[in-house]
């Protein structure tokens, strides 16, 4: 049987593989950290993007400048995140995550981030792809700016 006949209903339709607790606690408290920046970047959830022809929806997408309309919702936004973050899920590989920040960044986006909850690390790339892991202290967003926590991104409390 291959992938894509393995594939859950949710990967189907989301078109991204289904999360686990620890990407949903390690998100949750990424969007904390990430929530007292703004009004300067508005950190947003699960926003799908159309980049070219391609739609991905990172786990949190972070803008300085997002003119919201509330009498017009939008399914998905063209304007690339400075910064996109991806957290790993437990049926996902490194190499997904690596191809899908490089493409992210080839369209636009100015950093990125892979989150990696079991590993209690975040791995910060730039434009020409090169990248710094961290495993403890604070993580510098080298576009935004913004600093997170490791030790708050991976708590329970």
């Amino acid at each position: 049987m291959g992938r894509q006949e393995s594939l859950s209903e949710y990967e189907r339709e989301r078109g991204k593989p289904k999360p686990g607790l620890l990407h949903s606690v390690t998100q949750t408290n990424l969007l904390l950290q990430l929530i007292e920046h703004r009004p300067d970047f508005q950190p947003l959830n699960e926003l799908t993007l159309r980049l070219d022809d391609r739609e991905l929806t990172p786990d949190v997408s972070v803008y300085a400048d997002l003119e919201t309309d509330f009498t017009q919702d939008e399914t998905h936004v063209t304007e690339p995140p400075l910064l996109a973050i991806e957290i790993s899920s437990p049926t996902q590989g490194i190499q997904d995550l690596v191809d899908k920040a490089r493409y992210l960044m080839e369209h636009g986006v100015e950093s990125c981030w892979i989150v990696q909850p079991p590993l209690r690390t975040i791995t910060v790339f730039t434009p020409d792809m090169d990248s710094t892991t961290y495993s403890s202290g604070v993580v510098p967003d080298p576009t935004t700016e913004i600093e997170v926590d490791l030790a708050d991104v991976f708590s329970v409390e």
